[in-house]
């Protein structure tokens, strides 16, 4: 089955350079930037609102991606990592932001660039996590201030999950 759907007539608009992992799905209004990289049982669903995903970034696997009906739409900036088996729902997570695995972001919250929320933690609707802030919890909470190194780790984790999707390209056997 296709992993590219269409919704309402929309179609998902997806830059040359990505990569999307075989049992992942893209539906209806989607923009994916370049570079980007959608790993295995990721499920991004723009049916009820438009979701838009920057260049350079990873969508980690078992993470599902969607909006509220009339809501704002999720957006997704460049050089960012969604680990593994997150909720992204109709929220806003700015250039150069990681969120660990396990995490849940709800409607109307803003992850602003250059910021990490921790794994396992659940961001509540319209908490806003400041630049260079590190927040984590159930419901999440700010902790600190992210370290030089800790930013430098998340432009790292972008770039290594770009590396690692283009090996994917070259190495991965879908007829085993």
């Amino acid at each position: 089955m296709n992993m590219f759907l269409s919704y309402k007539k929309k179609l998902p608009n997806l830059q040359k350079k990505i990569f999307v992992a075989p049992g992942a799905y893209i539906i209806g209004d989607v923009k994916i930037g370049n570079k980007t990289n959608i790993w295995f049982n990721a499920v991004i669903r723009g049916d009820v609102e438009k979701i838009t995903i920057g260049s350079n970034t990873n969508i980690q696997d078992l993470t599902m991606i969607h909006c509220t009906t009339k809501g704002h739409g999720t957006q997704i900036g460049s050089n960012v990592t969604i680990g593994h088996n997150c909720v992204i729902h109709d929220c806003k997570v700015e250039n150069n932001s990681l969120i660990g695995m396990s995490s849940t972001i709800l409607d109307g919250a803003i992850v602003k660039k250059n910021s990490m929320l921790a794994a396992g933690s659940l961001l509540t609707q319209k908490k806003v996590i400041k630049t260079g802030e590190l927040w984590a919890g159930k419901p999440a909470k700010f902790l600190r201030m992210l370290t030089s190194n800790e930013k430098r780790f998340i432009r790292k984790s972008a770039d290594r999950y770009y590396k690692l999707s283009q090996e994917y390209l070259v190495n991965l056997n879908k007829n085993y």
